[in-house]
């Protein structure tokens, strides 16, 4: 890897906490229906661009962390969007993890039998299996099903895109730095090594910022110049074991474990996915203390026992500045024993922080 080493670290808070010197108050019940009605519009637009041909509503789901956006949340296209591929009647198809399955009906069945037969293939689909009939023919080539997710993932990001430049600015409480991100990952989701073997789909993530909308808006940026500064990232899991992304997993679970760690620390829960052509992202979890009863905690990085929430949380507050610092330097530390990074790819730390209510802790932080 280049010494000049391209770093992005997510803090996103597990509670809804203030941005540090986001002074701006949020109408939480204005702001929750602004994202209902926005949920709405996107799961609409994503399903115009299969022209109405799915089989099951696109459920998508937003939230709010102050300071850092709202982030919608959709189902990952390429394995739980089912369309029809073929067009005339008597005949309907789906995609599935293991290729395309064409349910051929034939001239001489009537509606009835039809719609039999989808209904058949619907709970099928339910049940996690492609459908099976005796007149099913399967296009499993690698072909075939690449071609079929990179046009679902093209269409997704299309919608989003199309979303954020023509309705972003429905969330009218965003501030202009905040974002509008739409991906099919949701928070907090593990997905380990060794758990998804067999599945290929694309993590994507398409993400605008208020203030560029606003710009938009107000006819100082063209649509074009608009689309233009909207962030995609479109990438494979990489499902390859590699011994460097494994060790710098064993290496921060070790520095932030609670005998080691003077700020915050982990219980060895740090995982990676690894994207195609883009980079690695780390997932961890940071902790601050230990409850041991209703009104005491423990505090094994700084060796208190016995602390009172107001003593626990004033302490978060004075270790957040030294994690930040700590993290960042063991970044670029550490960072440097990976070998199998492409100068271009990127080395993404994405961490939820210990809970900490009221405390001002901002709910994400980058180094680029």
């Amino acid at each position: 890897m280049k010494s000049k080493l391209r770093l992005i670290v997510m803090m996103a808070a597990i509670a809804l906490v203030s941005f540090e010197g986001f002074s701006q108050k949020v109408d939480e019940d204005r702001m929750q229906r602004d994202i209902e009605v926005a949920e709405n519009i996107l799961s609409t637009l994503l399903k115009q661009q299969y022209d109405k041909r799915s089989f099951f509503p696109i459920e998508v789901s937003g939230s709010y962390r102050a300071g850092y956006g709202v982030t919608f949340t959709m189902p990952n296209i390429q394995s739980n969007i089912y369309f029809n591929t073929f067009e005339g009647p008597g005949s309907f198809g789906s995609f599935d993890a293991d290729g395309i399955t064409i349910i051929e009906t034939g001239p001489e069945n009537d509606a009835a039998q039809i719609a039999d037969g989808q209904r058949k293939n619907n709970r099928s689909i339910v049940r996690g299996g492609a459908a099976r009939a005796p007149l099913a023919k399967k296009g499993n080539s690698k072909v075939e099903r690449d071609s079929v997710k990179d046009d679902a993932s093209h269409r997704t990001i299309k919608a989003a895109k199309d979303f954020i430049a023509d309705y972003g600015d429905l969330i009218g409480q965003l501030a202009p730095t905040e974002r509008i991100i739409i991906t099919n990952r949701s928070e907090g989701d593990r997905m380990w090594f060794g758990n998804f073997e067999n599945q290929a789909n694309n993590f994507i993530t398409v993400e605008g910022l208020k203030s560029d909308i606003l710009q938009y808006k107000q006819g100082k940026l063209t649509r074009e110049q608009l689309i233009a500064k909207i962030k995609v990232v479109n990438s494979e899991r990489d499902t390859e074991l590699q011994p460097d992304l494994e060790l710098l997993t064993s290496i921060f679970n070790r520095l932030y474990r609670s005998d080691l760690s003077k700020t915050y620390f982990t219980q060895e829960n740090t995982y990676y996915e690894r994207l195609k052509d883009f980079g690695v992202i780390y997932h961890m979890q940071v902790y601050s203390s230990n409850q041991q009863d209703v009104d005491n905690w423990r505090m094994p990085t700084l060796s208190l026992e016995d602390v009172d929430q107001a003593t626990r949380d004033k302490k978060v507050k004075e270790l957040y500045p030294l994690f930040t610092k700590s993290i960042k330097e063991d970044i670029l530390e550490y960072g440097r024993t990976l070998r199998s990074l492409k100068d271009e790819e990127n080395l993404i730390f994405d961490i939820r922080m210990t809970r900490c209510r009221g405390c001002g802790i901002p709910s994400s932080l980058e180094y680029t």
